[in-house]
Order: C-alpha cells, then structure tokens, then sequence
C-alpha cells in the first residue's frame, strides 16, 4: 500500500509540472479516459481542460501557477482518494491595475488503479481562503462588496478577479467547511467503498 501512496502523490506533483509546464500530452495522461476537472473557471472533461489550457498557453507570464503542500492519501484496492495542499497564485488585473490572486487550498482527487497505473478520475478543488494584492505600486481599488460578497469566502477574491476579466466563475465550489466539502468528502467515501 505504501509503493500506491508513493505512485499517487507522484503523479499529483507530476501533475503540477505538466500543466505549469505546458507538457499538455503528460498532463492528460494522468487522467484515466473518462477524466473530470472543477475548478473556478472550469467544469468539464480532462480532454476539455487540458485543451483550454494548451489553447491559453504561451504569454510570457503565466496567468495561474500552482504550488504543493503536504499529500494525503487512503487507498482501498484498486481506487483511492487523495488530498493536496496547494497554492494558486494567478495575475490579472483588477479594475484596470495589475494585481496577483493568491489561493490556498486543496486538491481532492479520485483515483483507479487500471493495468498496474494510478489514473486520476476526478480532481475537484477545496477553496480554504484567498488573499488580492496590488502590482506595480498600484493602489488597492475599492471592490464591490455586492460581487465580493456572492462568491464563497475561499475564493471571493480569486472569482472577483477571473469574472471582472471575462471569465464565467463557478459559485458554490467546496470551502474549508459547510455542505459542498461535506458533500465531496462523501463522493469520496462512497468511491473508496467501491
């Protein structure tokens, strides 16, 4: 059980080298042919997610880099359920001044374990809080509170910024407590109970 931890949490930091990376045929490799992915700005299949990003590739700073933290992983056979610690950090603007996004939270994956490989799934995203600042000396904006406040507090400042840039923002994701995490906790344990 050990060596599947190990193949597992290689593949989450894989994961992160691929997709920062631009390595868009490793990244897909780590989902198994029917792969799911929820983020912020995305809900939809690993061959949707993994295209959207390699089309947004390519601006000589990336837009969202991601960081890892501590890796958690329980096993039942050939399926498991792992938990990431992560730092997303985006730059956009906010406004019209620059700003950079700073979000931390989870990583919560689904895995299979098919012809001896650890397939992801399913890779949801627990939004614990978020912190804007300001780029460049520009001066921290007055937000809108009514905007700030329809967007879940683990991600209100990150959703602010992606929807005043364009982007359809998903409401209602997984935070550090309440019914959408107690939900996805029991997504997972139903998985693991197979």
């Amino acid at each position: 059980m050990a060596d599947d931890r190990s193949a597992i949490a290689e593949r989450i930091q894989d994961w992160v080298i691929f997709r920062d990376s631009g390595y868009w045929d490793r990244l897909r490799g780590i989902w198994g042919p029917d792969g799911l992915m929820t983020t912020t700005w995305f809900r939809g299949t690993a061959d949707e997610f993994v295209a959207h990003n390699r089309h947004a590739w390519g601006s000589p700073v990336p837009g969202a880099v991601h960081m890892l933290g501590g890796i958690s992983v329980d096993v039942a056979g050939a399926r498991a359920v792992s938990q990431t610690k992560m730092t997303i950090a985006m730059r956009g603007t906010v406004h019209d001044a620059p700003c950079e996004v700073t979000c931390f939270g989870r990583f919560y994956d689904r895995w299979y374990k098919e012809a001896g490989a650890w397939l992801l799934a399913e890779r949801a995203v627990i939004y614990e809080r978020d912190r804007l600042d300001m780029q460049n000396g520009a001066p921290f904006p007055k937000l809108d509170a009514n905007v700030l406040a329809s967007f879940p507090p683990g991600y209100q400042h990150l959703a602010y910024v992606q929807q005043g840039m364009g982007m359809t923002v998903n409401n209602g994701l997984p935070g550090l407590t309440g019914p959408a995490v107690e939900a996805l906790y029991e997504k997972g344990r139903v998985w693991l109970a197979g």
